[in-house]
């Protein structure tokens, strides 16, 4: 056996662990079966992935989340290590290529869904392993109480039963204590080792604002990061939006969101790592398996909808270890959003079988049929055909996947069928008079022979890179073409890839659901109210209420977030009367905003806001339009 130490030094690079990470490496190296309970940026996975090392055999890790799987199997292979995944969309002599290769070919590491624990097949391959671990991650999904619930999970304990002796690991970032013991039980773990880090980040200051101009705020925010930034928000045209915004401040800025092609993601990816452009504006769909050290701000446009969600997102800030804010910005509306969002649009059975009916028919599925069958799939045209609230059918598809019904891959793409129409002549004079028709129609020439004789299909992103033109821009220009009739166009728009995990039988596959689908809306609701209960605790320290809702009763107070230093912010009653006349005096030249009151003098904005109001109520001054305050 080789030493851990040694095994973390040869491929990380590292000569120490960090905490709580070797006391876990040494348990599942003892043979015991292991819960590893660690803060985002605690590093998890090396707690499976050197004690796989150090032993012969293959470790079995079961992951929830495709990209993740997609992820650490990159990475393990940079690092020289052999590691495959399972995941949806593979042939049947793919999957078997695959499970041949973990069987003989002296792989380190299998990941796979815990959908596939499901065929026969694969169970069968996996008895023939010599399995020397079993890792489960993100292990709360096992738990009907935990975030992202999959009622899949349990499959994992038929590895258990396949192989009795192997100790299991479960690995875990935001389990309650009702969570982690429900995960230990239906692991069916025996006298797990429990490793437990504390919660709370020390150099994150957890600021919460109730602000009504979050761009402003998040102008003033960045003013002063010497590092990355992230930025949370729900949708992908919000995404778009607040960068251009930024953009045009002068702030350097990208977007990141699950409909964007994975050219772009990497493109993104790579110019906020090199600090090109250090604030990115994201959806949910960026940050998981992400190590970035230097994330200074951490700002959430809009309320999560759990704080468990919240935790994971803002743990990605301060991760050397350096100060770090994680803030989150929210007006009167967001709680109304929030709790529309996911708990008054959250599906009853009736909708779920509805949309999984019409799932079936719109990829014409046959009764029966369908299990680990792959389609590329239009979100919004599925939604247009059977005129579907689009909230409704996204968080019922939510719903299907995390039940192991369906696999819901985001894999964005664009592929057209083109066909020239008019001749060769025409069209070549036709280019003569148009230089980017030119330029991108001879591309697709050289690219495909075909087009003139035949509907050809063809890459939009082979043809931008060949072209140095966007996709954007190809597609106006074939659309303006097709217009002028020079050839026909079929623009076939893919945000996704959905995978059948069972076959068709309609509400016989949803009726053994339905008290998890009710449980769930339960849970959900109680969810978003601890989510407003969190903004509206002014009284108590942010970190002590998170911390408390992990399971820690007696969190010290950090000293640094938006409770804790407002309470050292209070002015004195002479620095009131003081700071009162010089707004008094500024409002003399002119009507304000308290924004521009804010620029003008040096105290903290909250002090000159909370000023304003007594000002207002004592009848001194008055709110007029665009927010300016006027002398009375």
């Amino acid at each position: 056996m080789t030493e851990p130490l040694q095994i973390l030094e040869k491929y990380w690079g590292f000569t120490s662990f960090r905490p709580l990470q070797e006391e876990i490496i040494q348990s599942v190296l003892d043979g015991q079966d292991t819960v590893a309970l660690l803060p985002t940026s605690g590093g998890k996975s090396i707690c499976f992935q050197v004690p796989a090392l150090a032993q012969d055999g293959i470790c079995i890790v079961v992951s929830p989340l495709v990209a993740l799987m997609a992820d650490q199997v990159n990475a393990l292979k940079e690092k020289g290590i052999k590691a495959l995944q399972i995941s949806g969309g593979i042939s049947f002599n793919d999957l078997q290529t695959l499970l041949d290769n973990a069987k003989y070919g002296t792989y380190k590491f299998l990941y796979l869904s815990p959908e596939r624990l499901q065929q026969e097949l694969v169970q069968n391959a996996i008895k023939q392993m010599p399995v020397n671990l079993i890792a489960v991650d993100e292990a709360h999904c096992i738990s009907q109480w935990g975030n992202d619930f999959r009622p899949a999970y349990k499959n994992t304990t038929v590895l258990r039963e396949m192989h009795p002796l192997v100790p299991a690991i479960a690995l875990t970032a935001t389990a309650t204590p009702k969570v982690l013991k429900d995960t230990v039980n239906e692991l069916k773990l025996e006298l797990p080792n429990i490793f437990q880090a504390s919660f709370a980040r020390e150099n994150i200051s957890y600021q919460v604002s109730n602000v009504e101009d979050k761009i402003y705020r998040i102008q003033q925010l960045l003013k002063n990061v010497a590092g990355k930034s992230i930025i949370y928000v729900r949708s992908r045209n919000s995404c778009i939006e607040i960068s251009n915004q930024l953009n045009s401040l002068g702030i350097a800025s990208t977007f990141y969101h699950g409909g964007i092609s994975s050219e772009e993601k990497t493109l993104k990816m790579n110019s906020w790592q090199n600090g090109n452009t250090p604030n990115i504006v994201a959806t949910n769909a960026f940050g998981m398996g992400i190590d970035e050290p230097n994330v200074r701000l951490v700002v959430h446009v809009q309320l999560p909808d759990s704080l468990e969600a919240y935790f994971q997102e803002a743990g990605r800030a301060g991760r050397d270890g350096e100060f770090a804010k994680a803030v989150i910005l929210w007006s009167d509306y967001d709680k109304q959003l929030v709790h529309r969002q996911f708990v008054a649009s959250y599906p009853t059975t009736k909708d779920i079988k509805y949309l999984y009916k019409k799932l079936n028919n719109y990829f014409q599925v046959p009764y029966g049929e369908g299990e680990f069958t792959s389609h590329p799939f239009n979100f919004s045209d599925f939604c247009k055909t059977y005129e579907l609230s689009t909230l409704l059918a996204f968080n019922s598809l939510q719903i299907l996947d995390r039940l192991g019904v369906l696999q819901l891959s985001k894999s964005f793409g664009r592929k057209s069928i083109v066909h020239f129409v008019a001749t060769s002549q025409v069209v070549l004079e036709y280019f003569k008079k148009d230089v980017l028709a030119s330029v991108i129609g001879k591309t697709i020439l050289r690219l495909y022979g075909g087009v003139f004789e035949t509907p050809t299909s063809i890459n939009l992103h082979y043809v931008a890179t060949k072209s140095g033109q966007s996709v954007a821009t190809i597609i106006k220009v074939l659309e303006q073409m097709e217009r002028d009739a020079l050839l026909t166009l079929q623009l076939q728009v893919t945000d996704a890839v959905l995978t059948f995990v069972l076959p068709r039988e309609d509400e016989k596959t949803i009726n053994p659901l339905s008290k998890e689908i009710a449980l769930q809306k339960e849970k959900k609701e109680i969810q978003v109210k601890a989510v407003v209960d969190y903004i509206d605790n002014t009284k108590e320290c942010r970190s002590v209420q998170l911390v408390r809702y992990f399971g820690e009763e007696h969190g010290e107070r950090c000293g640094i977030c938006s409770v804790c230093t407002s309470e050292f912010q209070k002015i004195s009653a002479e620095e009131r009367k003081t700071l009162s006349e010089k707004i008094l005096l500024l409002l003399e030249e002119t009507p304000q905003s308290s924004r521009e009151l804010s620029e003008k003098l040096t105290f903290a904005e909250t002090d000159i806001v909370s000023t304003l109001r007594l000002l207002l109520d004592s009848k001194k001054v008055t709110l007029g339009v665009r927010n300016r305050f006027h002398l009375k």
